[in-house]
């Protein structure tokens, strides 16, 4: 089992979504798919006039604002992605958190701020995406999620995916994004220990938003999940990228 987060950025290019759906194509290894779309949530939140704020990085979400939330990545950006897959001839289903019951999750608190419906991950219905991928589906699942008070709550797609392979304890999680992997004078280091990946924060060769990308990367390996990746979709298709363990691979 893989879990492979791929966020709203990369949709936005034309040639993603069938390069991506191609790649899938020709994998026999099951796979959830977990997306993200800020830039969806933003465009489809302006056209209904409503306005919004960030904290820390993470939108406030009011009750109006989930509904444009749900709207955008449950169904606009979730149908995009299935409908490219499809086309390729991948057998795809698109979920998101609350269906089944899937992710259950929690209020996020934060110091200083109310962020609404927020949320995160508590639980992951494992044996339901068990069954889905059993049957040969490739599950695209969006990071909205159902709350123990029973309301929808948003979730970082990051977290989700983190989240979703550490609870199936995945062999590997890869997160799809715009930059090849972590790079030393022009090169791509194909694998990075835990160790040596703080080196290199230390030292100044990771820095800015790379950072927060790996320690991302870091933080699933230490919850049993065997490797994580960073990559872009044109390292996907060649199996480069870097890849990140809790030891050297021989």
């Amino acid at each position: 089992m893989q879990v492979l987060k791929i966020g709203g950025n990369e949709l936005d290019d034309p040639g993603f979504l069938a390069g991506l759906a191609d790649y899938m194509a020709g994998t026999a290894v099951p796979h959830i798919i977990v997306h993200g779309g800020g830039r969806a949530i933003v465009a489809l939140q302006q056209k209904v006039g409503l306005h919004s704020t960030k904290v820390d990085g993470l939108r406030v979400t009011d009750r109006e604002m989930i509904n444009v939330v749900q709207m955008a990545l449950s169904g606009q950006t979730n149908k995009q992605i299935v409908t490219a897959l499809l086309a390729a001839g991948v057998d795809a289903i698109g979920l998101s958190g609350v269906d089944g019951g899937i992710l259950r999750c929690q209020k996020k608190r934060h110091p200083t701020a109310d962020l609404g419906y927020v949320g995160e991950i508590s639980q992951v219905r494992t044996e339901l995406l068990h069954q889905l991928t059993h049957l040969g589906l490739t599950v695209v699942l969006s990071p909205l999620s159902l709350g123990f008070d029973g309301y929808t709550y948003n979730v970082n797609a990051d977290d989700t995916a983190s989240a979703v392979a550490s609870a199936l304890q995945a062999e590997r999680l890869t997160f799809v994004s715009n930059v090849p992997g972590v790079l030393q004078d022009g090169r791509i280091l194909p694998q990075l220990t835990l160790e040596q990946t703080e080196s290199l924060i230390h030292d100044g060769i990771i820095t800015d938003g790379m950072v927060p990308k790996v320690r991302a990367a870091l933080a699933t390996i230490t919850q049993g999940v065997h490797q994580t990746q960073i990559v872009n979709l044109a390292g996907l298709l060649n199996n480069s990228g870097t890849i990140f363990t809790n030891e050297a691979i021989i």
